[in-house]
């Protein structure tokens, strides 16, 4: 175990010196990459400082046991030989996981689409409250949220919304939200008090920079037209609602919440831009999960993922087996327990693929 965390040091040590090189600064794809492997290891070197420091209690205890002829000063190197001892196998584990090497995804900030699925008036409500149950989570983590573009159902919530979460590590805390989210509960609508089931699809992006992705702008149909919906005098007077055509893929991106339309089209080309990085990166992922079992492998958004039960109180996800009677707090952004949970079933499973966990060597001395 000490070896390999020399070698943490030693990669914290490089890039310690590299950060503040003025070539580094100058490049800018390269200085975020560098300064974000930085944070992420500070945080383990703090541990490692920690963990080495436990080691030296032990060896200093025993060696008190073993050449000590005062009883007193014995009996405080026993007790503190047996907190030492109980402390170090949970702070092993967690310098484990701390050595799993990071999706170098998890840092960005996400788009996030929620579409009303099957159900009527009733999914376009649920994918409301969808919504809703994340903008309470995202202000509990003081992640900022700013809306795209939206199309409100007609019975309330929405048959699609789209928004921007920016924040610190979103799409690794997010990403496993996508999928189906399916409800079950008696509609607003119903008379004979029958439970229907209805369901929306979320899809969470991760948000490409510039030099994530290079979009040709000759590939590109951009169209204007008015907004719809509220927002003052601007709206179905003035062209400022864009949408964005990619036309060797068919991707479509359009925002209309500003009323000026360059920061329309700025929004819709950052949703592009991102929905183009996302197919790559879905490719990515469905070439990695013929090797590794993963809850995200396929990037298949079609999969039942959660269900919302109302007469019982429940909230089950179905990758894990996890279900929370605890539906109220849930619903109302008190999503942190399921995110937890997966999260550690995921690195669970990466301990077991590898057997010796160790970031690899092309990772410390990657160009």
């Amino acid at each position: 175990m000490l070896e390999k965390l020399q070698i943490v040091q030693q990669r914290f040590d490089e890039v310690s010196d590299l950060i503040i090189q003025p070539d580094i600064i100058a490049d800018q794809k390269k200085y975020i990459q560098l300064n974000k492997e930085y944070k992420d290891l500070s945080i383990l070197i703090e541990k490692i400082k920690v963990y080495k420091n436990l080691l030296s209690n032990i060896q200093e205890a025993e060696s008190i046991i073993k050449e000590e002829s005062d009883e007193e000063m014995i009996m405080m190197a026993k007790m503190e030989l047996e907190t030492s001892k109980q402390d170090l196998p949970s702070l092993e584990e967690e310098i484990k996981f701390l050595l799993i090497p990071k999706d170098p995804e998890d840092s960005k900030n996400v788009v996030m689409e929620i579409r009303a699925g099957t159900g009527g008036d009733e999914a376009s409500i649920f994918a409301g409250d969808l919504y809703r149950m994340y903008l309470k989570y995202c202000q509990s983590n003081n992640w900022s949220i700013s809306l795209v573009d939206s199309s409100e159902g007609t019975a309330g919530g929405f048959k699609e919304v789209i928004f921007e979460i920016s924040g610190e590590d979103v799409y690794g805390t997010l990403k496993y939200e996508s999928g189906v989210h399916r409800v079950q509960r008696v509609p607003q609508t119903e008379t004979q008090g029958r439970v229907h089931t209805s369901a929306a699809t979320v899809m969470v992006l991760p948000e490409a920079e510039e030099f994530d992705i290079d979009i040709d702008m000759n590939e590109v149909r951009i169209d204007y037209f008015c907004s719809s919906g509220p927002g003052g005098q601007s709206v179905n007077t003035t062209y400022s609602a864009v949408r964005l055509t990619h036309e060797p893929t068919g991707i479509v991106a359009q925002c209309q919440d500003q009323k000026s339309q360059h920061k329309n089209k700025d929004k819709a080309l950052k949703v592009l831009r991102s929905r183009l990085y996302e197919l790559e990166l879905s490719k990515k992922l469905a070439s990695d999960s013929e090797k590794r079992n993963s809850l995200v492998s396929s990037g298949d958004r079609s999969a039942k993922i959660r269900t919302y039960n109302y007469p019982q109180g429940r909230v089950t996800d179905h990758r894990i087996g996890v279900t929370l009677y605890d539906l109220n707090n849930f619903i109302n952004g008190d999503i942190q327990k399921i995110i937890d949970e997966i999260q550690l079933y995921q690195n669970t499973e990466k301990l077991k693929e590898s057997g010796e966990v160790l970031w690899p060597m092309n990772f410390f001395f990657k160009k």
